[in-house]
């Protein structure tokens, strides 16, 4: 009877730890991937937004030419640059890219090579805090494909 019991209680113990971990992991975000330069503050503040809406972020400071050169790798145009780029799940992310906008993507998952907010518009996260006094100038998260071509993907 004591064998019974001790697999009973292993088995109900395993099917209750297989749940949480199964539970824990459906809740963890990606991680974001970061190529920034040291001395840029929005996308110190872009990278704490990310962070506040549950992403893991690391970050790499690099040069001005590499962050170019990571942005063409991940097939963002230069047109369509911004000051950061980033990766999650296969996507780039180029400059100012709302989480919200980051979260639909990777929810519906079109074949596209990423998303960018191109320039640095005033009101967009990292753009955003107390120096630019509630300012909120109209921008767009833009589809990028991967033949280069763009569409909006989000008006903001």
């Amino acid at each position: 009877m004591q064998r019974r019991h001790f697999i009973q209680t292993a088995s109900l113990a395993l099917a209750v730890g297989s749940s949480w971990s199964l539970s824990a992991l459906a809740k963890v975000q990606p991680t974001v991937e970061v190529w920034k330069t040291a001395t840029c503050g929005c996308c110190h503040d872009w990278v704490a937004h990310m962070q506040a809406n549950g992403f893991t972020v690391v970050t790499h400071d690099v040069s001005e030419s590499a962050k170019s050169a990571k942005r063409a790798s991940v097939g963002i145009p230069a047109q369509l640059g911004s000051c950061h780029t980033a990766l999650v799940n296969g996507y780039a992310l180029e400059g100012h890219v709302p989480a919200s906008d980051v979260h639909r993507l990777l929810k519906e998952r079109p074949q596209a090579a990423g998303l960018s907010v191109p320039g640095m518009p005033i009101g967009s996260p990292g753009m955003d805090g107390p120096a630019y006094g509630g300012r909120k100038d109209a921008y767009a998260s833009l589809l990028v494909r991967r033949d280069g071509s763009s569409s909006v993907f989000q008006a903001h």
